[in-house]
């Protein structure tokens, strides 16, 4: 699953600003008008969005599989790696000091080489991931923005992540519906 982490910081501190009560110097002047709908906000749970968009069963069937794959590899070179050094303790006390130390550096070669090859099938993994999911989370952006301008709303919180610093709020601002809704209808 898709895990987009906002800001802490930015999260208190826009919910610090909207909770702060005006003083005189903070109020705008009476010639400048607020603009309309600037404490209007939304929220919506972007995890959700992305998962019911068209085309996301697909992607994440499609990295599941290569998870899969990658964990398949990982685990072969990790009882490779186990059996180097089972076989080694075994044999250790028979081997001269020069060979216990060939056969030592042998094993953190091996050792330094799984732990490469397991980075790589790991950053293989991440842009495949981008190139996957990263598309429908552009377009469900777009969709959320359109909604914002559309709603005149100031801010859409993502509720989605652990740390969103939204305890409780009016399920009236949910436009996660909408917005699945939206993604969902056809093309025109």
């Amino acid at each position: 699953m898709v895990r987009i982490r906002p800001s802490r910081l930015a999260a208190a501190v826009v919910a610090s600003l909207l909770t702060a009560p005006l003083t005189a110097q903070d109020a705008p002047p009476a010639a400048a008008p607020a603009p309309q709908g600037a404490g209007r906000i939304a929220w919506l749970n972007f995890q959700q969005v992305v998962a019911n968009m068209p085309g996301y069963a697909a992607a994440e069937s499609l990295l599941t599989s290569e998870l899969a794959s990658a964990r398949e590899e990982v685990q072969r070179l990790q009882v490779r790696l186990d059996s180097m050094v089972s076989a080694y303790e075994q044999q250790q006390i028979a081997l001269s000091p020069s060979v216990r130390q060939q056969r030592q550096q042998d094993i953190r070669d091996a050792q330094l080489r799984f732990q490469q090859r397991a980075q790589e099938l790991e950053e293989s993994y991440a842009t495949k991931e981008r190139e996957a999911i990263g598309p429908l989370e552009q377009r469900a952006r777009a969709v959320v923005e359109g909604l914002r301008a559309e709603r005149n709303l100031a801010i859409v919180f993502d509720i989605s992540t652990p740390g969103s610093n939204i305890i409780t709020a009016d399920r009236a601002l949910d436009i996660t519906a909408l917005a699945i809704q939206r993604l969902n209808a056809p093309q025109q």
